[in-house]
């Protein structure tokens, strides 16, 4: 039975991401109500240095690295594909909130993410750890075009770096009846969880009715999305599935009590 005393009884809510970040988010909206629809609206492809990736990760695995870095919560994905579990040795230092916060959802603590500038260059700007002097161990993935800023930063600043690529990033088509959907305003929310989702969303939805909101999990990816001409109507305070359902929850009620 339906219980109608659940904040978000009766919400439709689009999760254009998969994966445990998606999964994690369209269980954390279940349990108040919503029914959510995990859509994937980007996806990764095998990388071409696939006998690189596998050494790397088997390196990760054995503890050999002192960090880990990710740019995309896509590094996450590419972990569980491979069944790879992060040593308690291996540090993580993330770009992006969603990337923060699909670490967290698996069990993992972030150890350092930017705060003032949510890039790879803000991480490098930020990250007392490896401007000690000590040459550390580290492991960046990435994927096919995100920039090498981390580990050029990194290899600047003396330490042993090993990079893969660790994907390809593609873009998923979603299917007729939720472009239909979004089209008729069916859904009461749409979260938008990095900047790569926004460019989805933009080139795929040719309209998105204004009573549809839009829920981005940070404010990198708000400046992201608003860069593409996206409006957004929720931003997330902090780089968790807790926090971005806490401010969809905070809208339902200033909505319900209009």
């Amino acid at each position: 039975m339906a219980d109608v005393n659940r904040p978000l009884f009766g919400w439709r809510v689009l999760i254009p991401r998969g994966g445990p970040w998606g999964d994690g988010v369209a269980a954390a909206l279940r349990r108040l109500g919503a029914t959510p629809t995990v859509a994937p609206m980007i996806d990764f492809s095998p990388t071409d240095d696939s006998a690189g990736l596998s050494a790397a990760l088997q390196r990760l695995a054995n503890g050999e690295f002192d960090w880990l870095t990710a740019t995309s919560a896509t590094v996450v994905d590419v972990l569980a594909h491979h069944h790879i579990e992060i040593p308690p040795t291996t540090k993580v230092a993330a770009v992006g909130e969603t990337t923060a916060a699909a670490f967290a959802a698996l069990g993992y603590t972030v150890s350092r993410v930017p705060v003032h500038d949510n890039t790879a260059a803000g991480l490098l700007a930020e990250w007392d750890e490896v401007k000690t002097g000590e040459r550390l161990r580290v492991l960046t993935m990435r994927s096919d075009v995100a920039k090498p800023v981390l580990t050029e930063g990194l290899i600047a600043l003396g330490h042993d770096v090993t990079q893969v690529i660790a994907f390809r990033t593609v873009g998923v088509p979603v299917s007729p009846q939720v472009r239909a959907s979004v089209a008729a305003g069916k859904y009461q929310a749409i979260i938008i969880s990095s900047g790569a989702v926004a460019t989805q969303i933009r080139d795929q939805f040719d309209t998105i009715p204004p009573e549809t909101l839009l829920v981005c999990v940070g404010p990198q990816t708000q400046r992201d999305a608003e860069a593409l001409g996206l409006r957004v109507n929720i931003v997330a305070g902090a780089r968790t599935v807790e926090s971005l359902i806490e401010a969809v929850v905070s809208v339902a009620d200033n909505m319900a009590g209009e």
